[in-house]
This record gives C-alpha cells, structure tokens and sequence, in this order.
C-alpha cells in the first residue's frame, strides 16, 4: 500500500497552535514541535502496524480499520477512536478520555510526502514527512 514504508518528520504547519489548543504546556510544546519523530507504516489488508519513534517515546500501534482502539498521546492525553479508509486516505476520530472532546486526523500521500493533518476546536495543523 502507499502508506508502506519509514516517513521521518520534515515540518510542521501550525502544530504549536494545535498542541496548545490540546491544553499542552509551553515547554512541551516547544519541545514537540522538534519530535525528530519517525513513523514506519506496514499495511497487510485491514490491518495496520504503525511504530512511531520520536526523541521522547518509541511506541507500537497495531490497529484495524474501522474497529476502535485505545491511543496515548506522547503527553499522556487518553484517547479512543479508531481509524477508517476513505479513497486514499486514512480518517480517524479519536475521543479524549479527560474531557470528551473529539481529535480528528487524516494522513494521505500528496506527492512524495506523507501529510498529517490534525483538527482540534477548530485548530488545524498539518505536519509534513518524507520517505
């Protein structure tokens, strides 16, 4: 699938915006918005097997489409949600665990890049990775 492979992070669109919306303190802002974050993506059908390393955490996601899984943010925010195929694109809405709001986020191949898009009470970030 197009989602194959090791995308490493090459910047941001509003992020620091998004993660204070999120309720995320300055200095983890700060340093969030320079996550080096990796993320190697292995589709086999339905089934996704995401590992994101960053300069904070290194974590395993394995998920299937459609079906709702429970989701850690790397600040502690609780999530469940699950995501779904929609054409190219992968559609996910994620409920936090604390206060019930609703995180959504896409990630579609444009060009040569992974986009991953965020929207938050109305606060959209975009971030940008590379093969």
């Amino acid at each position: 699938m197009a989602f194959d492979g090791t995308w490493k992070i090459d910047r941001n669109e509003n992020y620091e915006k998004f993660m204070e919306a999120m309720g995320i303190g300055m200095m983890k802002r700060k340093l969030g918005a320079h996550d080096n974050l990796k993320i190697t993506i292995q589709q086999n059908g339905d089934k996704f097997n995401v590992k994101e390393a960053s300069n904070f955490r290194n974590i395993e996601i394995e998920f299937t489409l459609g079906v709702d899984f429970e989701y850690s943010l790397a600040d502690g925010t609780e999530l469940s949600g699950a995501w779904t195929l929609e054409g190219n694109k992968l559609v996910a809405t994620f409920t936090r665990k604390d206060n019930g709001k609703v995180l959504k986020a896409t990630r579609e191949i444009v060009g040569d890049e992974l986009v991953q898009t965020y929207v938050y009470e109305g606060v959209e970030s975009k971030r940008f990775f590379k093969r």
